[in-house]
């Protein structure tokens, strides 16, 4: 298996980011083939969804979000910005790992689906996610 950490900046502000292309060159650099892209943050306050990115779905997603956890002072969790706990909480809906066949060293996506990250903590805009491919041994 190779794996490796890239960075990811999301800024201050709430994020779909798109980390497509850091998978991609990830894969070019592991050998090709075919095997799983495994994608993993390893933060408490992140996830990874499987997404159309750049047609407003991205916009979509963090008002869905922003519906089903305002940023307000209910959430136990209340350190940090108004309404952060809520980003602890978004990690079980949206899942902070992916996984993607890969074939012929190509990420076996559908046409319009994208890897992005999702981070609604806005106290911490630098972050990282680790990329894991596990080639295919027949």
């Amino acid at each position: 298996m190779k794996s490796t950490v890239v960075e990811v900046e999301t800024g201050g502000t709430e994020a779909v980011h798109d980390i497509t292309p850091l998978c991609e060159e990830f894969l070019r650099t592991a050998g090709g083939g075919d095997g799983l892209l495994n994608v993993f943050v390893p933060h408490a306050t992140a996830g990874i969804a499987l997404i159309e990115l750049g047609a407003g779905s991205d916009d979509d997603l963090l008002a869905a979000l922003r519906d089903l956890l305002p940023a307000d002072d209910r959430w136990r969790h209340a350190h940090g910005s108004r309404g952060h706990g809520r980003s602890h909480v978004m990690p079980a809906l949206i899942a902070p790992y992916a996984t993607v066949p890969v074939v012929d060293g190509a990420l076996a996506l559908g046409t319009w689906q994208s890897i992005a990250f999702v981070d609604l903590n806005v106290d911490n805009p630098d972050r990282k996610v680790r990329l894991s491919f596990l080639a295919d041994s027949a």
